[in-house]
C-alpha cells in the first residue's frame, strides 16, 4: 500500500439505505425508472411546462403523417388517431376498475355498447325515440352507463376473483344478446346516420363528418385531458387510497374500517361512465351502430390495453390503449392475427415485465414523494464532542440537570511513624 493512502471513509447506514432503496427502485421500474426519477426531481412548474409541450404534440399528431408513423395507404391517418384516442379513453376508464380497485372486469364492452346505443337511439332517424342534440347525448350516455354499472355492481361485487370475472363476462354477453333480440334495438340492422356535433365549414360540409377524423380526434383528446385531471385528483383523494387498499388486501382494508363494498360500487360506476362516454364518441364518428361491434374479443382487447400499458397507471393505460388500436391499423397484413399477436405479447410481458410497460407508482399519499425525499436526504447531526468547532453552533444543553456530587470529608494525615499529627 502506498504511504500516501489514508484511511477510507466508510459510508454511514443512512447513505447505504438510500443507495439500496435507489437500486431496488431501479430494478422495479426497469429502464424507464431513471427517467421517472429525473421527472420526479423537477419542480412542479417545470413539469407543467413539459406537459404543455406533450399536449401540443398530441394535438398536432394528425398532421405528423409521415413514414414510419403513418397508417396510410391502408387506413386514413387522422381516423386512426381518433381510434387510438377512443381506445386510450376506454383504457383509462377500465383502469379505474381493474388498476385502482383491483376488480377483474371482462365485460367492460357492455358499458361501451350502452353508450353507443344511447347516442344512436337519441339522434338517429331510424329510432322511434325522442331526438335531442348530439352533445346532450354525451352526459346522458354517461348517466345511463353509470346506472348499468350500479345495477351490475350491487348484486355481484360481493364476489371476488374468478367469480367476479365470470359474472362480468356474462353481463357483456347479455347486453349483446339483448341488442339482438329486442326489436327496438334493431339487432344486426342497427341505426344509421347517428348524430354528430354541430358546425359547418365555408363549403357547407359538416365539420364533424364521418370521413374527417381531425375534429373528432381533437374532441376526444380534450375529453381525455379532462378525464385524466379528474381521475388523477381522485387517485390522490380518500377514494383513491381506499381503492388501492382494496386492491392490495380487501380483508385488511375492511378490518381497518374501509367500506369496501361502497367503494367498489363507486369504482364500477365511474368506470362505466367513462365507458359510456367513449361509446357515445365512437357512435357519433362511425355514424352506425349495431350488435356486431360489441363482442367478447373486443372486451378482451380493452383489458389487454390496460395490462400492456401498466395496471394502476393512467399514463400506462393511455399508452396501452393507443398501442392496441395502432398496431392493427398500421400493419394491415397482420390485422387478422391481432388476437394471437396480443396474446403472445401479454405472455411475454407477464414473464419479463409483469407490471406493464409503465408500472404504477407504489406511493399512496398525495405528497408521498416529498416526504420520501425528506426522509432520505435528512442531514445527520454531528456527534457531541463537548467542544464547539470553529464557525459552528454550540452544542445543545443537556435535557436534564446533572445532580452535584457531594464533597468528600478530608481525612486526618498520617505521620510516618503511624501516629496522628
Amino acid at each position: 500500500m502506498s504511504t500516501t493512502d489514508g484511511p477510507k471513509v466508510l459510508p454511514d447506514a443512512r447513505s447505504e439505505q438510500a443507495a439500496d432503496a435507489a437500486e431496488a427502485r431501479r430494478k422495479r421500474g426497469g429502464p424507464l425508472q431513471g427517467f421517472r426519477d429525473r421527472w420526479n426531481g423537477l419542480p412542479r412548474q417545470v413539469q407543467w411546462l413539459w406537459m404543455l409541450v406533450v399536449v401540443a404534440l398530441a394535438f398536432a399528431l394528425p398532421y405528423l403523417n409521415f413514414f414510419p408513423l403513418t397508417t396510410e395507404p391502408g387506413n386514413d391517418w387522422p381516423l386512426a388517431c381518433f381510434s387510438m384516442a377512443v381506445y386510450a379513453l376506454i383504457a383509462v376508464g377500465l383502469n379505474v376498475v381493474v388498476g385502482y380497485a383491483g376488480l377483474l372486469d371482462l365485460g367492460y364492452v357492455a358499458f361501451f355498447a350502452v353508450g353507443s346505443y344511447t347516442a344512436a337511439m337519441l339522434t338517429s332517424p331510424d329510432s322511434p325515440f325522442i331526438k335531442i342534440p348530439y352533445l346532450w347525448t354525451i352526459p346522458v350516455a354517461m348517466a345511463v352507463a353509470m346506472i348499468f354499472g350500479v345495477v351490475l355492481g350491487v348484486p355481484t361485487l360481493r364476489l371476488r376473483g374468478d367469480y367476479l370475472a365470470i359474472v362480468t363476462l356474462g353481463f357483456g354477453e347479455i347486453v349483446r344478446i339483448l341488442a339482438t333480440i329486442i326489436p327496438a334495438l334493431k339487432g344486426q340492422v342497427g341505426f344509421q346516420n347517428v348524430g354528430h356535433p354541430p358546425g359547418e365549414d365555408a363549403k357547407g360540409i359538416p365539420i364533424f363528418s364521418n370521413s374527417n377524423g381531425i375534429p373528432w380526434y381533437w374532441l376526444t383528446l380534450t375529453i381525455i385531458i379532462v378525464v385524466l385531471l379528474l381521475v388523477g385528483n381522485m387517485e390522490r383523494s380518500r377514494v383513491g387510497r381506499a381503492w388501492i387498499a382494496i386492491r392490495e388486501d380487501e380483508d385488511a382494508a375492511e378490518i381497518m374500517g374501509v367500506p369496501t363494498f361502497k367503494y367498489k360500487v363507486w369504482a364500477f360506476a365511474i368506470g362505466a361512465a367513462v365507458g359510456g362516454l367513449s361509446g357515445a364518441l365512437f357512435a357519433g364518428q362511425v355514424g352506425f351502430v349495431n350488435n356486431q361491434k360489441f363482442d367478447v374479443q373486443t372486451s378482451i382487447l380493452f383489458l389487454a390495453a390496460v395490462v400492456l400499458g401498466g395496471t394502476g397507471n393512467k399514463v400506462g393505460a393511455l399508452l396501452g390503449g393507443a398501442i392496441v388500436a395502432y398496431i392493427p391499423l398500421r400493419f394491415t397484413a397482420i390485422a387478422d392475427y391481432k388476437y394471437l399477436i396480443f396474446g403472445v405479447a401479454l405472455v411475454v410481458l407477464m414473464i419479463f415485465r409483469a407490471k406493464g410497460l409503465v408500472p404504477a407508482k407504489q406511493r399512496l399519499l398525495a405528497y408521498g414523494r416529498n416526504a420520501y425525499k425528506y426522509l432520505v436526504n435528512k442531514p445527520t447531526p454531528p456527534p457531541n464532542t463537548g467542544s464547539t468547532p470553529t464557525g459552528g453552533t454550540p452544542p445543545a444543553p443537556p435535557s436534564a440537570p446533572v445532580a452535584p456530587v457531594a464533597p468528600v470529608a478530608p481525612t486526618s494525615p498520617v505521620t510516618p511513624n503511624g501516629g496522628a499529627s
